[in-house]
């Protein structure tokens, strides 16, 4: 069973993000939930935005390696849109990552280094017609998959960027099914 550092999206730590974590825990993975946010979330996307926005967005990626560092290393790192900024930087640079899992967004490999890992499997998720992703993460999510060996990259009919959250009205329950039964494939094919 693979042990998960679940970072949430824009909105914050919604309960769609918690039933997510839990439906992969019912499955027998322990799974981290870090509050970025401290408690707060937002009813529209736009506002969470702004709020990472005001805060600072190295302020949340220090937040997000915080939440890391009393964890072991062998970690798969996952992160819903606005927190895959900090799932892809610590499987980047942090040792010892099983694994990683970015849904509806990506950063070029640039962003946080410039290479891979060796071995770090990796698997993307996105709605093909999101207009959030259409703002270069589609592009990188593109790269990532030509760049880095063996990453799987799954678009997903329609516009709705938050469909894997079942708290959201962007929540798409053929979509989120088929997103939950790839995430628990790949994760049980991890070594």
């Amino acid at each position: 069973m693979a042990d998960i550092l679940l970072f949430h999206h824009a909105q914050g730590l919604t309960p769609g993000v918690r039933a997510f974590a839990d439906q992969l825990r019912e499955a027998g993975h322990t799974v981290h939930t870090p509050d970025l946010y401290e408690g707060k979330t937002f009813a529209q996307i736009e506002n969470g935005v702004e709020y990472a926005r005001l805060t600072g967005f190295g302020t949340i990626l220090e937040r997000g390696e915080q939440a890391a560092q009393d964890l072991p290393d062998k970690l798969v790192y996952a992160g819903f849109s606005l927190g895959v900024m900090s799932a892809q930087k610590l499987a980047q640079n942090r040792p010892g990552a099983r694994g990683a899992l970015f849904f509806s967004a990506a950063m070029p490999l640039s962003e946080f280094g410039g290479s891979w890992p060796d071995g770090v499997p990796l698997q993307i998720h996105m709605s093909e017609d999101d207009p959030w992703v259409a703002e270069g993460d589609l592009d990188a999510a593109q790269e990532l998959a030509d760049t880095v060996g063996g990453t799987e990259l799954f678009l997903y009919p329609g516009d709705r960027h938050l469909f894997a959250d079942n708290s959201l009205p962007d929540w798409n329950d053929d979509a989120a099914a088929i997103l939950t039964q790839r995430v628990l494939d790949f994760l049980s094919n991890l070594e």
